[in-house]
């Protein structure tokens, strides 16, 4: 009886330090990893909520740009590194593309991630040169079936969210365009303002300008409902695709081993942090929106990304790396 009590009794005094770490959480400051570099989407989408996020759990946000491979390096040391809530990762839907876009990863989306909440989405729209004789979306795929494999498209690169969500599109209205993959956003851009490709699924932000300049020509939105920056803009869905949508979402993530009460203090913190109209304008300004969401409703919204686009890399026979 005395030896039982004795074992209790250490396990309770060893308990107490895990206890007390989770009730004094954070003491230090947390770090950030942002699998790109400086100045793109998911780089904006982090470091526009991390100083009120910070400020909202007594600490500091530092965010660490790991670009590289895809987006895979930043994964890696993230999902590697100590369980202790001191590390978070700004995922995106690239975490449902490499699943299976890649032979083999050293990491495990649904495994070895606690996701914490959504955190911010970002429409895409097609875009088509001015001197494309296809004034919407319904001119542009009867051009494409009435001259199959002639019409180009370009992307962000081979594997992008803007070259598979086009796979998408092409699959479900029995089309072929050419596939013209550049290196990154940017480039793309520059390339369809140049005439040198026909059109391009671009992210909303960096289309904006050029298609309230006139030198590009918005044919159709892809997520559920018209943007407001472009109401005249109809959806791909109401312009005859029923259930087409794509948007490039952004996440906050942990270890899986972090504890349960951790995650949950950084998603209630999240969440309210995200909620406020303050944020929302902010994020509104750059051509986003803020989707905080609970911690269960995001690892669903993961398994089924992941699900849909191996899908899409199946069907669309595009070979892995």
């Amino acid at each position: 009886m005395i030896k039982h009590s004795a074992i209790v009794v250490a396990a309770l005094f060893a308990a107490a330090p895990a206890a007390h770490a989770q009730s004094s959480y954070p003491e230090r400051p947390i770090r950030m990893i942002v699998p790109f570099a400086p100045g793109g989407g998911s780089d904006i989408s982090a470091r526009t909520m991390t100083d009120a996020f910070g400020a909202a759990l007594g600490t500091t946000i530092v965010v660490d740009n790991r670009p590289g491979a895809g987006s895979t390096l930043g994964a890696d040391i993230a999902s590697k590194a100590s369980p202790d809530g001191y590390t978070l990762f700004l995922g995106n839907i690239s975490l449902a593309f490499n699943a299976a876009l890649y032979k083999k990863l050293p990491f495990n989306a649904i495994r070895d991630f606690a996701p914490i909440s959504l955190v911010t989405e970002q429409p895409n729209i097609i875009v088509t040169h001015p001197s494309l004789p296809a004034r919407n979306f319904q001119e542009f795929i009867a051009l494409a079936k009435k001259q199959p494999g002639k019409l180009t498209y370009g992307s962000a690169g081979l594997g992008s969210g803007t070259h598979l969500a086009m796979e998408m599109l092409m699959m479900s209205q029995d089309i072929q365009l050419i596939h013209v993959p550049y290196k990154g956003t940017g480039p793309a851009v520059t390339a369809l303002l140049g005439n040198e490709t026909n059109a391009f699924m671009s992210t909303f932000a960096s289309a904006l300008p050029h298609v309230k300049s006139g030198r590009l020509r918005g044919i159709a939105v892809t997520t559920r409902s018209r943007s407001n920056a472009l109401p005249e803009v109809p959806t791909v869905q109401e312009s005859g695709v029923p259930g087409f949508e794509y948007a490039t979402w952004y996440g906050i993530l942990t270890q899986a081993a972090v504890a349960k009460p951790i995650v949950e203090k950084l998603n209630k913190t999240i969440v309210a942090v995200m909620s406020t109209p303050e944020m929302k304008e902010r994020y509104e300004r750059q051509g986003m929106d803020a989707t905080p969401s609970s911690s269960a409703d995001f690892v669903k919204h993961l398994r089924a990304e992941t699900d849909k686009w191996a899908k899409v890399v199946r069907d669309a026979k595009i070979p892995q790396q």
